[in-house]
C-alpha cells in the first residue's frame, strides 16, 4: 500500500463519522412572527379622566380648514390652548426627555376618528398617554369637508424634562 492510499484510508476513517452526521437534515427553524409596521401601531383610547374633562373656557370654536397645512396649524394652536398647564412655548431645549409622533385622523366635523402612534417614546412611556389625551382635549379641529381626503395630520410632541410638551408645528 502506498503512502497516498494510507492517507486516503486514514481520512475516510477520521472524516467518515463526521460526514455521516451531516447527512441528517437539520430541524426547520421556528416560524418568525410577522411584526406590525411601526406606522400601524394603534394607540390606546383617551384616559377616562381626559374624556370626561371639560373643554377649557374661552377656547374659540375652530374655523373650517381647506388645506392639510391649515388643519395641522390649527390643531397645534388648539393643543396649546386646550393644555396650557402641559405645554411650553419657549425655544425647545437641546436635550429633550422624549419625542412622540402621532398621526391623527379626523371626521368631517373635525372630531377625532383615530390616533395612530408613529413613534413611541423611548423614555418616559407615560408621556404617550399624555399626548393622546391632549389631542382629545383639543378636538374638534375644524370642519374639513372642503379639504381633500385623507383627513389626517401628523404632529410631533417635544417633551421637556418636566413632562411639558411643545407641538413641533409651532417651533
Amino acid at each position: 500500500m502506498t503512502i497516498i492510499q494510507r492517507l486516503q484510508r486514514a481520512a475516510r476513517w477520521l472524516i467518515g463519522p463526521v460526514l455521516a452526521g451531516c447527512a441528517a437534515t437539520p430541524p426547520a427553524p421556528p416560524p418568525r412572527p410577522t411584526p406590525l409596521p411601526p406606522t400601524a401601531v394603534p394607540s390606546p383610547l383617551p384616559s377616562p379622566a381626559a374624556a370626561a374633562a371639560p373643554k377649557p373656557a374661552g377656547m374659540p370654536a375652530p374655523k373650517a380648514v381647506r388645506t392639510h397645512d391649515e388643519l395641522r396649524r390649527q390643531a397645534a394652536e388648539r393643543l396649546v390652548m386646550a393644555n396650557p398647564e402641559r405645554t411650553f412655548m419657549t425655544t425647545a431645549p437641546t436635550h429633550l426627555l422624549t419625542v412622540i409622533v402621532l398621526e391623527v385622523e379626523v371626521k368631517a366635523d373635525g372630531s377625532v376618528r383615530r390616533v395612530n402612534v408613529v413613534r413611541k417614546p423611548r423614555y418616559a412611556p407615560e408621556t404617550l398617554q399624555m399626548a393622546i389625551d391632549a389631542i382629545h382635549k383639543a378636538a374638534p379641529f375644524g370642519d374639513v369637508r372642503r379639504m381633500p381626503e385623507p383627513w389626517k395630520f401628523t404632529e410631533t410632541f417635544l417633551f421637556e424634562e418636566d413632562r411639558r410638551f411643545k407641538p413641533l408645528t409651532l417651533n
